[in-house]
């Protein structure tokens, strides 16, 4: 089976390709908020570059958030159109798995809090007591609210945008940050190929929804106003 897998919820992009050996190419490139405009280029680069065509992928796999607004969108908008032209389904990955399987492929065995930037004084986190055990979230914290949560579950280890971005905070209450930021496309193929493995079906790309937990900042504003 080859899997192309679309990462976009931070402010890259991501495009990565596997098949059941594993993987066969990848890029990742800044978006810098033109996630539309570098994804579909990115797709055809990888697809190049393994030699592979668009009607050799047998499912899509999608970071479904949460993350920016625009940049999720795109990816699922992006995965919808093509699994519904190939006629194929969706795996939806969670961005907050990608950042803390990430982790965990690197040998850790601790906690883990994956913690992405929700830009307005906000981050999105998840906790984790393993690869594949998620405890809580993700959710929508305040940085100095997260922190000392965190901080009550000694060994802990941060990942992700937001950890990064309030790293001060972070390190004042005690807490570690690893250096992973974004999540990696690689990755999230790699869970959603495992998933599949597994004999989870992937989705209709109709039902797939991204993962927001918070109305798009011109709504906020709107509102606001």
């Amino acid at each position: 089976m080859t899997l192309l897998g679309i990462e976009t919820a931070a402010g890259l992009v991501g495009v990565a390709l596997a098949d059941a050996d594993g993987p066969l190419a990848g890029v990742w490139l800044r978006g810098d908020r033109r996630h539309a405009e570098t994804l579909a280029p990115a797709i055809d680069h990888v697809l190049a570059q393994a030699g592979v065509s668009l009607s050799d992928v047998h499912a899509i796999a999608v970071d479904v958030g949460p993350g920016l607004f625009t940049g999720l969108r795109v990816g699922v908008a992006t995965a919808q159109g093509l699994a519904e032209g190939l006629g194929v389904g969706v795996v939806e990955v969670q961005s907050v798995d990608v950042l803390a399987r990430e982790v965990y492929d690197s040998g850790w065995e601790g906690p883990v809090a994956a913690v992405v930037d929700a830009r307005r004084a906000e981050v999105f986190a998840a906790r984790y007591e393993g690869p594949v055990a998620r405890t809580e979230g993700p959710a929508r914290h305040s940085p100095a609210a997260l922190a000392e949560k965190l901080s009550e579950v000694p060994g802990t280890v941060l990942v992700g945008t937001g950890a990064h971005r309030y790293a001060g905070l972070f390190a004042d209450a005690g807490l570690r940050i690893a250096t992973v930021r974004e999540p990696s496309p690689r990755v999230l193929v790699s869970i959603a190929a495992g998933r599949l493995a597994a004999g989870v079906a992937p989705v209709r790309p109709a039902v797939v929804r991204p993962v927001y937990l918070r109305d798009a900042d011109a709504r906020i504003n709107w509102v606001q106003r």
